[in-house]
């Protein structure tokens, strides 16, 4: 038996332009697409780097409940961080939204355009 596959959409998920869905989910599995500093359009909104970590955690956040779950099930996030002299700050950011234990974890540094500083993508269980 094939799990259903649903493409969650909810009032006040970020959405994009690009050809991309904000999450998949497949049975109780949820693979959330890379969510970056952006406002309700899909517009870029640049910051600091705090603003724009916490705007992109945000944004994962209600990516996440919009697919029936929350950060507190979230097993697996990836972040991509432009400047790697930012790794320590994004720790003690990263903790604001997820604490122990904490999700498996990959960060790549020196992959992001000029325009974004941080970009978070995750794997979610359903609640």
């Amino acid at each position: 038996m094939n799990p259903k596959i649903q493409y969650p959409k909810t009032p006040g998920m970020p959405v994009s332009s690009r050809p991309f869905s904000p999450a998949v989910r497949v049975g109780d599995l949820i693979f959330v697409s890379g969510q970056a500093s952006v406002d309700g359009s899909g517009a870029i909104v640049p910051d600091t780097f705090d603003g724009e970590v916490r705007r992109s955690f945000d944004n994962l956040r209600k990516v996440v409940e919009g697919s029936g779950s929350d950060l507190r099930h979230v097993i697996q996030t990836r972040n991509y961080v432009r400047d790697p002299s930012k790794v320590g700050r994004f720790n003690e950011l990263y903790r604001e939204y997820f604490s122990e234990p904490f999700p498996a974890r990959t960060t790549i540094t020196d992959c992001l355009p000029e325009t974004l500083q941080f970009e978070v993508e995750c794997i979610a269980v359903a609640r």
